[in-house]
């Protein structure tokens, strides 16, 4: 029997176990992680980062409030990820929350300290209006501070957070050259993928001249992207002594150019189509054509108007096809306009290469010189490759008897956003593919993993018909409710089976 007593003994317990389980659990933090790449949970790159911590980290997050709930979700996962990093970091990462919307001093000293609004819409009372937002942070360790402008939806928290803190907290870092002249794009016109590398790399431009004739091995990895005249032979001696020192390379080269003013694509000589065949690895003057592609804008006259059409344009494939590696890490799609086919011919059996990157199932080259027709009605045929390599990766005895590595991509304007009014905005998995590359070859922090996790743009196959398009669409929809309601719908039928077997059951008193 309870008595009064056993019920108040009970209430303390509970009470009791409660408060020590708030405590211990402000000690102790852990979650369990179900996401397929785990990105609710900390790498091995990040603990290592926190654990070289000496000096403590300041993290001040500046997050507006009564926001929707798409855009308050990003607070809740970035305070989450401050918890678990201040956890793991035995308080050396120390965090607060400001509301810049609170007062205009608090909003003045956001936007002073680098983190400017941005207009979202919000639903009041059946009304959509705008609200200015903040949603950045500032990261500060001793007089070092970096600034996260803005933390979107859907962006991979952990890498800027930990590059950021490793940027902080690191001494020197690891330098980077790309090399300069034979028509080469200048630093200027690599616009975000330059940005994107100066979190972890200090960035440089590299030309050969009557002083320079050689590579420092102070540089972790050269870069060479789209080359436009012949270099010379004696430039191609000096990138293999960079190798046979074990020095890393990348490559991404246009053997072919799409002239698009004119409608001709041609082949384009600079040396490295010899170069790299001399090691296993040919570079088809030829176009990648792919089912699956981009488009291009079309002015077409229709009656007394200019109408500026999209148009599908085989010769911008847009490549979803990856293997897995590091490199490749959590891609979706990168569009390289132009693409060469690579093809793997092994001439020494020191040097392993094999394939990264290769357009869909439906897919086909075109032997350059070509004429682009933009009205040309492409038939199935024109798409008779099951798959083309674009990507390739090179490991072993390059040049001389010391291993090393080298990324070769089939196309080179892929990262190349141009330079003034000319400058395009690249798609983000164009800039990860490189970045993606360079980190391999460079940094041994293992960071490169983290780039891509929490990107989860995944468009439907452009190769598909409409129809199958259009019935996946609303299957996705559709297919969730209908699991509902049928659920809804067996328990029903259960409930009212029991129902109607105890009415029929005689009670005897």
């Amino acid at each position: 029997m309870l008595t009064r007593k056993k019920i108040q003994t009970s209430i303390v317990l509970v009470f009791g176990i409660l408060i020590l389980l708030n405590l211990i659990s402000s000690k102790m933090f852990f979650r369990l992680d179900f996401t397929a790449d785990k990105r609710y949970s900390l790498s091995e790159a990040t603990e290592n980062i926190l654990d070289e911590l000496n000096d403590p980290v300041t993290v001040t997050a500046y997050f507006s409030e009564d926001l929707p709930p798409d855009v308050a979700k990003v607070r809740q996962d970035f305070q989450d990820l401050l918890v678990e990093y201040s956890s793991l970091s035995n308080g050396q990462v120390v965090f607060e929350f400001i509301n810049p919307n609170e007062d205009q001093q608090t909003e003045m000293e956001a936007q002073q300290s680098g983190i400017s609004p941005v207009m979202i819409n919000v639903r009041e009372r059946d009304q959509m209006k705008q609200q200015r937002a903040y949603l950045g942070a500032v990261i500060q360790l001793g007089e070092k501070k970096e600034v996260i402008p803005l933390i979107q939806p859907g962006t991979a928290m952990e890498f800027t957070l930990s590059s950021n803190i490793k940027k902080l907290a690191v001494h020197s870092k690891p330098k980077v050259a790309f090399f300069k002249g034979n028509g080469s794009p200048s630093l200027a016109a690599l616009q975000q993928l330059n940005q994107a590398l100066s979190v972890m790399y200090e960035v440089e431009e590299f030309e050969f001249n009557d002083s320079v004739k050689t590579i420092p091995f102070i540089y972790k990895t050269f870069i060479v992207v789209a080359p436009t005249d012949s270099l010379p032979a004696e430039y191609f001696s000096r990138f293999d002594e960079y190798l046979s020192k074990g020095g890393r390379m990348i490559v991404a080269l246009n053997k072919v150019e799409g002239d698009l003013q004119n409608s001709q694509g041609k082949v384009q000589s600079t040396g490295f189509g010899d170069w790299l065949a001399e090691k296993g690895l040919e570079v088809e003057p030829s176009f990648v054509v792919d089912q699956s592609c981009a488009s291009i804008t079309v002015q077409q006259r229709q009656g007394m108007f200019v109408m500026n059409t999209p148009v599908r344009f085989p010769y911008l494939p847009i490549i979803t096809t990856f293997m897995e590696h590091p490199i490749t890490e959590g891609l979706e799609a990168v569009i390289l306009p132009f693409a060469s086919p690579l093809n793997i011919v092994p001439k020494d059996t020191s040097i392993t290469i094999y394939p990264i990157a290769s357009s869909s199932g439906k897919s086909g080259v075109e032997k350059a010189p070509v004429f682009f027709n933009i009205q040309k009605e492409w038939k199935p045929s024109d798409f008779n490759l099951p798959s083309v390599t674009v990507a390739a990766v090179m490991e072993g005895k390059l040049a001389g008897d010391t291993k090393s590595k080298m990324v070769v991509f089939g196309d080179g304007d892929f990262v190349v956003n141009g330079e003034g009014q000319e400058a395009q905005q690249l798609q983000g998995d164009n800039v990860n593919l490189m970045v993606n590359a360079i980190d391999w070859l460079s940094d041994d922090t293992g960071l490169i993993e983290l780039r891509t996790r929490g990107i989860t743009a995944r468009p439907i196959d452009a190769s598909l018909e409409d129809g199958t398009k259009t019935l996946l669409k609303y299957l996705n929809f559709l297919l969730p409710l209908i699991l509902i309601i049928g659920y809804g719908v067996f328990r029903f039928q259960v409930k009212r089976k029991l129902r109607n077997k105890l009415s029929t059951v005689d009670y005897v008193e």
